[in-house]
């Protein structure tokens, strides 16, 4: 026999849908405040917990609430409510990837280190670094790649046009420290937060001191490699 659906189970999924339909903010500045901090237990309430640091019960708590906004606040995630749903656990999985990296991206050799300088971009770990050869020269950094529908390209390629200040007549938006290698798509910087859901139109988005950084170790010419897959792509 079905489990009746209560009007506590209708809420519960009513929030759990509004977390993986609601778009991220990607503007600058910190995102409008939720009204109230939920009370409801999220699907990844473990493992959010567990992330943060916090007692690992699985119910959620007004403790738990208060730090979980926090993170989501931080991070551009909306609605910031301290609801453990599937965007917050994603971006805490791609923070994990990230970190598990430490100093060796590429120790599994994808990225080819016979070019010298060259730019990795690996899609499904959404990082970046430059190496010099087999030598490890920046990073490895986080990075926002493409959204469904305008992934980033995989592939060889190179920097063919830099422009400090540039502006996008299509998408009518700052794109600093821009560093173009395939057609329209380049890195550079933006205001919001790199880890925040759906991601750009194909562009390698970064943070502001990163891609000042690259700016500086790039140059027209030098090869860039982008492989791997984009979750939820």
């Amino acid at each position: 026999m079905a489990e009746p659906v209560t009007a506590g189970r209708r809420a519960g999924i009513a929030l759990g849908l509004a977390g993986m339909l609601v778009p991220l903010t990607v503007a600058a500045g910190t995102p409008a405040q939720a009204a109230h901090c939920t009370s409801w237990t999220g699907p990844y309430q473990r493992s959010v917990e567990k992330f943060l640091g916090r007692p690992v019960d699985g119910r959620q708590s007004t403790a738990d609430c208060t730090v979980i906004r926090a993170f989501q606040t931080r991070h551009g995630i909306s609605p910031n409510i301290g609801y453990a749903g599937p965007i917050t656990w994603g971006v805490m999985s791609i923070m994990k990837a990230q970190k598990a990296a430490g100093r060796t991206p590429n120790k599994a050799g994808k990225c080819p280190v016979n070019r010298g300088r060259i730019a990795c971009v690996d899609l499904t770990r959404q990082l970046s670094w430059i190496q010099d050869g087999r030598k490890l020269r920046f990073g490895p950094v986080p990075v926002r790649t493409g959204r469904n529908g305008h992934e980033t390209r995989t592939g060889s390629s190179r920097v063919y046009w830099r422009n400090l200040n540039h502006w996008s007549t299509l998408y009518d938006v700052r794109m600093p420290y821009s560093q173009f290698f395939d057609g329209g798509q380049a890195f550079h910087s933006i205001s919001g937060s790199v880890w925040s859901p759906p991601g750009s139109h194909g562009c390698v988005n970064m943070r502001k001191a990163d891609a000042r950084t690259y700016w500086g170790l790039l140059g027209t010419g030098d090869d860039v490699f982008v492989y791997g897959r984009k979750p939820g792509t």
